[in-house]
């Protein structure tokens, strides 16, 4: 049980403080501005479940590199996709807002998908296969994924507090903005492992 709590301990210590300023926070920021807190916390909190658990997989044992160039590469372009659609704006009717409040399923989704694109290849997976290297795997996962939803939850605060103050012309260039930042912060990653 101790090398559990180790585990989770110096694996929640390091992730969180990694994912602080990094590129997934900005996304959280970004998200939150656009959708309901708690669908956005869901979709990160499915991501980074996922990707951590490849991670600790690999860490421990498994050795296989995934592709993590390409990855970012495609994850870039999708993330300036992202800033230009949110640039040329949605307008919802009163039905669709309504709707929207009701379910918040595409939410999720687009949250999911984004994120577990953004973190593959990223610090903090990596970060994650060199610690389940040291560590035990379930509390290196435990650890690292409690600590990346923690530091992304702090993003979301302050993503719901921009939202209420800003004007949504203001939120909507920002958004377009952060999503064209961490597209081609992606996009430079990813160059840089393919060369």
């Amino acid at each position: 049980m101790n090398g559990f709590l180790t585990a989770l301990a110096v694996s929640f210590g390091v992730i969180f403080v990694a994912e602080l300023g990094d590129k997934s926070q900005l996304m959280a920021l970004t998200f939150a501005t656009r959708f309901r807190p708690l669908p956005v916390l869901i979709g990160i909190s499915a991501a980074t479940a996922v990707v951590h658990l490849a991670s600790v997989a690999i860490g421990a044992g498994i050795g296989a590199a995934l592709p993590t160039g390409w990855i970012a590469l495609v994850a870039g372009l999708a993330f300036l996709g992202f800033g230009a659609w949110t640039l040329r704006g949605d307008k919802l009717t009163e039905e669709e807002k309504r709707k929207a409040e009701r379910t918040s399923r595409s939410a999720i989704i687009a949250v999911s998908v984004a994120f577990f694109l953004a973190e593959l290849g990223d610090k903090t997976m990596l970060a994650t296969i060199t610690l389940a290297t040291r560590y035990g795997w379930f509390g290196t996962w435990l650890g690292s994924t409690l600590g990346m939803v923690a530091a992304d939850a702090l993003a979301i605060l302050v993503g719901r507090a921009l939202g209420r103050r800003l004007p949504e012309r203001t939120i909507r260039y920002g958004a377009a903005v952060l999503f064209a930042i961490c597209g081609l912060w992606l996009i430079l990653d990813a160059v840089g492992q393919l060369t």
